[in-house]
């Protein structure tokens, strides 16, 4: 991989110049962990991956559920001059391999329990086989001791537009594809909406969505460890209770969630617990679309002001923010306006500008536009045309100068925070008997959230439950947690139109609220 002569380095800027002293981390295995003590943890990673042979520039995997373990990795493999592509565990062995092979990254780091890593080892074991045989240098998946001695280098450098970072997404064909970041990126967010949240040192930060994904990599790493803040670290399933535990002991000052889970927070509280949320000064919600009903009720109900973000992978994070609270209503339909350092444009099919009013395709033009798709070069030059990216959403510009979002271009879903291909659902439901077809489509449930409802043609019309027993099977088999629709509903046939194409429109028309 070419690298250019080097200008900086990341952990120059999330770790340096802070207090030794104070608390950059804290996660319920490891505990706390100081900026002295991470900087030393990361020096100390880096002399590991140097006395293993580890090239410098190589990209390197690690697959890990939020962490302290998995942000030490993270941050030497930055100071040893590498690319690291972050995995949830979640995600199948399969899965986890199709990245190795398509990221050719030469080394994988587990932080997983033990019980998970029999079948990860084995396909990452096939993945080394396969290389050698044909002559390759093999995949390197275990490091040297844990006190390898801290490495006596400075921290490599990275030029503004040296790669520094990838992190897969789903295409529409629900094919991952590899977003490679560059310093210039992290510089531009950190300017954009890092300034909106205005972190301070004093500040404690907790994100329930996770490093392995876009939102969670800047909520609890960038911003913070920029800022000189602490980041609170919650492994596992991100659900109402636990983060109502993590609020209770923590007390963050700044909540990074998704519109479902605070959802489900309002709810409990509903219900009568108690959930402190005194020590907030800040929400934060990104991921999905945010119904304007619902954020009313969370900055009502925290008596904080809720920054409603939009941001995608390809742009790093956040680039769209409106305010919600304190004086500030929502705005039904409106993701705000471009934060600073971003230009947002509404275009036609060809690419030029549409007037106000009119729907067409979101184009942003930011520095935090990342390099590309990792050899995906259609794709590249269809996405990051025009002088910056396009989305892939529907949008358009109201009077006013915000932004109101219309739909996803491409039927991508966006679930919880994660970007889901309808294909991808479709897929693991193939070849099952008692399904002979199926489609999947986006509605929303009765709080105004995106939901995925799968539809199945029963391979006997006479036993519908059958059908769809048979298809939660292999949902649950087939697909990572995250990935799985909210809904299995069994109909005599799917729509076509007048060409004999699916027609989902339709489906979404019929598709009922609710949760199965």
């Amino acid at each position: 991989m070419k690298r250019t002569n080097g200008t900086a380095n990341p952990v120059e800027l999330l770790l340096f110049g802070h207090d030794d002293g104070r608390r950059c981390g804290v996660d319920r295995r490891a505990g706390e962990v100081t900026y002295g003590g991470m900087r030393r943890a990361a020096a100390e990673h880096a002399g590991r991956l140097r006395a293993a042979g580890v090239r410098p520039g190589c990209r390197a995997v690690v697959v890990s559920d939020d962490s302290l373990a998995a942000v030490t990795s993270v941050l030497g493999i930055w100071w040893h001059g590498c690319v690291p592509v972050v995995l949830h565990p979640m995600l199948r062995p399969a899965e986890i391999g199709f990245i190795v092979r398509d990221s050719e990254a030469e080394l994988v780091e587990l932080h997983v329990p033990q019980e998970q890593r029999g079948a990860m080892q084995a396909e990452l074991t096939e993945i080394d086989g396969e290389r050698r045989a044909a002559g390759r240098r093999g995949l390197l998946t275990g490091l040297g001791p844990e006190r390898a001695g801290r490495s006596v280098l400075s921290p490599a450098g990275f030029g503004e537009t040296d790669e520094l970072l990838v992190q897969y997404t789903s295409g529409s064909t629900g094919r991952p594809r590899g977003v490679r970041h560059c310093m210039r990126s992290v510089h531009a967010v950190l300017r954009g909406v890092g300034s909106l949240l205005a972190l301070t040192p004093d500040d404690v930060v907790l994100s329930t969505a996770k490093l392995s994904f876009g939102y969670g990599f800047g909520n609890s790493l960038l911003y913070p460890y920029a800022a000189g803040a602490s980041s609170v670290l919650l492994d596992g399933q991100a659900d109402p209770y636990s983060v109502a535990a993590a609020l209770e002991e923590h007390r963050p000052t700044v909540l990074f969630s998704v519109p479902r889970l605070y959802a489900a927070l309002l709810d409990l509280m509903d219900q009568g617990k108690s959930i402190e949320t005194g020590s907030l000064r800040l929400a934060v919600a990104t991921g999905e679309h945010l119904p304007g009903e619902l954020a009313t009720r969370i900055s009502e109900t925290f008596d904080v002001p809720l920054l409603n973000g939009y941001g995608a992978t390809e742009v790093l994070h956040t680039v769209v923010a409106a305010t919600v609270g304190r004086g500030r209503p929502a705005d039904a339909g409106s993701i705000g306006s471009p934060v600073p350092g971003v230009a947002a444009t509404i275009r036609d099919d060809a690419g030029l500008p549409v007037d106000d009013g009119t729907p067409g395709r979101l184009h942003l033009d930011t520095e935090s536009a990342a390099l590309g798709y990792l050899d995906r070069p259609e794709d590249t030059a269809r996405v990051f045309a025009d002088g910056g990216v396009y989305t892939g959403d529907i949008a358009y510009r109201a009077t006013g100068g915000d932004l109101r979002h219309v739909g996803r271009s491409d039927d991508m879903l966006l679930l919880g925070g994660y970007k889901i291909a309808p294909a991808e659902i479709e897929r693991a439901l193939q070849g099952i008997a008692e399904v002979a077809d199926c489609a999947v489509v986006g509605s929303t449930d009765p709080g105004g959230l995106e939901q995925a409802t799968v539809y199945v043609v029963p391979q006997d019309p006479a036993r519908p439950d059958a059908a769809r027993k048979a298809a939660r099977a292999a949902l649950r088999t087939g697909l990572a947690p995250y990935k799985r629709p909210s809904r299995v509903e069994v109909i005599d046939e799917l729509p076509v139109t007048a060409n004999g194409k699916l027609a989902r429109f339709r489906l979404r028309r019929q598709s009922p609220e609710g949760r199965a």
